[in-house]
């Protein structure tokens, strides 16, 4: 690694300003930080030292999602086998000249994930870190890592077959219009990967909420929708029990179908400090009490809606709910940032959830736009507490 400090070190002059390549010292900056750690370092008693920082976040954050995707990969495959489909294309040919096929265990599907995941994840990142460092070199600051998060949460909440030109045109939006124009990393007021899936879902509804679009296979007459979407419809599903869904044997987008990998990651980022356990157990509470609200209207035969007769539990782990607990929900940019403003930001989300469920056919899911709901009510929610914080101190002054 010494040749590669001091290479790094040799063409560093060219990037300095007054360099022939001044324009481009973002970009040399973020391949530098990348190897090494930044060998700037702060003096004197005015400064706080913290080893809490953007980078180190992101990494446990990304470490955290490594069950999501490693078991993401492997129900890509074993979807295609359950739905009796078979490897097709390039995919195909080569998991065969390997000498497997998806019958033959764990290590085939994977693969198969993986040639899926692949293409995926590189478009999505080659465009996205293309607008990040032009944006950089035009505003002359550094790269920062918040997107390397990003790119790996917006393939987990796709449909495997989604087409890399719409990925393409869904990142582009998110960087740009949703964080870049105010100003980059730590200034977007929205999550940028739930940006992306909210632009493919109103912009190309087919591909991201058709029936046949979660499983990689064309099998004629077999219909493989998400079991939410299925309950939707018809207030049970007989093919999947709670502990298919719990584990994550089920149709869906390539890194929420587990709830048990979701719950490990949660755990994790709650052991570590990354996550807020307030806004968790906000949101986890009041998804359970707004269930159990419709549960009783359902009873009561006030309301008629399938999804009204879903329990918690069946709310609890499907539709990438946990996933959105996890990772979208506790983002500590676009979220609550007061500590009592984290307990009604969480309770908004989670009940918001519920609320687009029951009372919207059309789209089951509703952890996506609750999220994104919760993003925009953030800022509200914090002026009041901090307003009411306010008057509690003035008040003892009168």
């Amino acid at each position: 690694m010494k040749f590669l400090r001091n290479m790094l070190d040799k063409i560093e002059p060219n990037f300095r300003e007054g360099g022939k390549l001044e324009f481009f010292y973002p970009f040399y900056e973020a391949m530098d930080t990348f190897f090494y750690n930044v060998g700037d370092t702060n003096t004197g008693r005015v400064h706080v030292r913290d080893s809490v920082d953007l980078k180190r976040n992101m990494i446990l954050v990304m470490i955290a999602l490594t069950p999501c995707i490693l078991y993401g990969l492997y129900n890509i495959g074993n979807q295609v086998l359950l739905a009796g489909g078979t490897m097709e294309g390039w995919r195909g040919a080569l998991i065969a000249s390997l000498g497997m096929t998806l019958a033959d265990g764990i290590t085939a599907r994977f693969l198969y994930g993986l040639t899926w995941f692949l293409p995926l994840y590189f478009v999505i990142f080659a465009v996205g870190i293309f607008w990040e460092i032009l944006f950089s070199m035009i505003r002359k600051h550094e790269i920062y890592e918040g997107f390397f998060v990003t790119s790996l949460l917006l393939p987990l909440i796709v449909p495997p077959s989604i087409p890399l030109w719409q990925v393409a045109l869904a990142i582009s939006f998110a960087v740009i219009l949703g964080k870049e124009v105010f100003g980059g990393t730590g200034m977007n007021f929205m999550n940028p990967a739930l940006i992306a899936r909210a632009f493919l879902f109103f912009a190309y509804p087919a591909q991201i909420s058709g029936d046949k679009v979660w499983t990689v296979a064309s099998v004629d007459g077999i219909s493989r929708a998400t079991p939410l979407s299925r309950f939707a419809s018809s207030s049970s599903v007989t093919d999947i029990s709670m502990l298919d869904a719990f584990v994550g044997r089920i149709p869906g987008c390539i890194g929420e179908t587990s709830t048990l990998c979701c719950v490990l990651a949660g755990v994790f980022l709650l052991l570590i400090g990354v996550a807020s356990w307030r806004i968790m157990a906000s949101c986890l509470i009041s998804m359970v009490a707004a269930a159990l609200f419709f549960n009783g209207l359902y009873a009561a035969g006030v309301c008629s809606l399938p999804m009204c007769a879903l329990n918690p539990a069946w709310h609890f782990v499907l539709g990438g709910f946990a996933f959105g607990l996890v990772f979208m929900v506790t983002d500590p940019v676009t979220g609550a940032q007061t500590t009592v403003g984290k307990w009604y930001y969480g309770a908004f989300v989670g009940a918001m959830c519920i609320v687009i469920r029951n009372l919207n056919v059309a789209y089951p899911e509703g952890m996506m736009l609750a999220v994104l709901m919760g993003n925009i009510v953030a800022p509200l929610i914090d002026y009041f507490v901090i307003e009411a914080n306010v008057k509690r101190r003035s008040a003892r002054y009168v």
